[in-house]
């Protein structure tokens, strides 16, 4: 049985003192009583060292938000796989929906991301999903698969890998995915894998849903075969409707 894992990626929100601050409320929160998945939370970078002194000795894991391709060089602005895992992470989120759409990364470049963060030790989170347009148009099937298998092109152990799929369209839309629109395409990303690398693989993959996740829907979605937690967005800055996520995937 797969272990679930809930993610909060907190986005370009919070100052290094509010972010010491919340992560310090939700580790007094989550303790020790929760001991059936694994929580990370993701602050932004300036905050990363500071609140790793905080989750180091805790069992709430510390996980970047992206990370460049190259280990080092003239890239103004960037962060290296490197650099992140010695501000105390463990973990890295790649390919997340507003990098794709604000920040032009392509599946190739995602690629290029996952085999840098691998090679520095870092589990990594690969997101990936389709638009309202794509949704309408009847492609998500061919969007979701190409990212997948472009994604996971060249790597053949995915051992320390989680894939996140995230309905663009259902997010700030109005729209609403439902448990079984979310539960059908995490179906065909296990396919996918499996076809890449084999049953045994798709089958130890965990695969999180990141379509606003609250604490009113998250049992439901947690309840589907193939979802295995969820990458919180909004709810993880709010203590108390992340820490219920959190329990309804204990």
């Amino acid at each position: 049985m797969r272990k679930k894992i809930v993610v909060g990626n907190w986005k370009m929100n919070k100052t290094v003192t509010e972010s010491i601050t919340l992560a310090a409320e939700v580790i007094a929160a989550i303790g020790k009583e929760f001991s059936g998945c694994d929580v990370g939370i993701a602050p932004a970078f300036p905050a990363l060292y500071e609140v790793g002194k905080l989750t180091l000795p805790s069992r709430v894991s510390l996980v970047a938000q992206n990370c460049h391709f190259e280990p080092d060089g003239a890239f103004t602005g960037e962060v290296s796989a490197s650099m992140v895992r010695e501000a105390g992470c463990s973990a890295v989120i790649i390919g997340h929906s507003e990098r794709r759409q604000y920040f032009g990364e392509t599946n190739a470049i995602v690629n290029s991301k996952v085999k840098q963060a691998l090679s520095e030790g870092l589990q990594v989170i690969m997101c990936v999903g389709e638009t309202l347009e794509q949704r309408e148009g009847g492609v998500t099937g061919d969007v979701v698969t190409a990212q997948v298998r472009e994604g996971l092109l060249g790597i053949g152990n995915i051992s320390n890998m989680v894939i996140a799929y995230e309905p663009v369209w259902a997010i700030g839309t109005g729209k609403t995915a439902t448990s079984e629109q979310a539960e059908e395409v995490h179906l065909m990303i296990r396919n996918t894998v499996s076809d890449l690398l084999g049953e045994e693989a798709a089958e130890k993959l965990r695969i999180q849903y990141g379509g606003s996740v609250k604490p009113s829907n998250a049992k439901e979605l947690f309840s589907m075969p193939n979802i295995d937690g969820g990458l919180i967005c909004g709810a993880s800055l709010n203590v108390a409707d992340f820490v219920a996520i959190v329990n309804a995937a204990d």
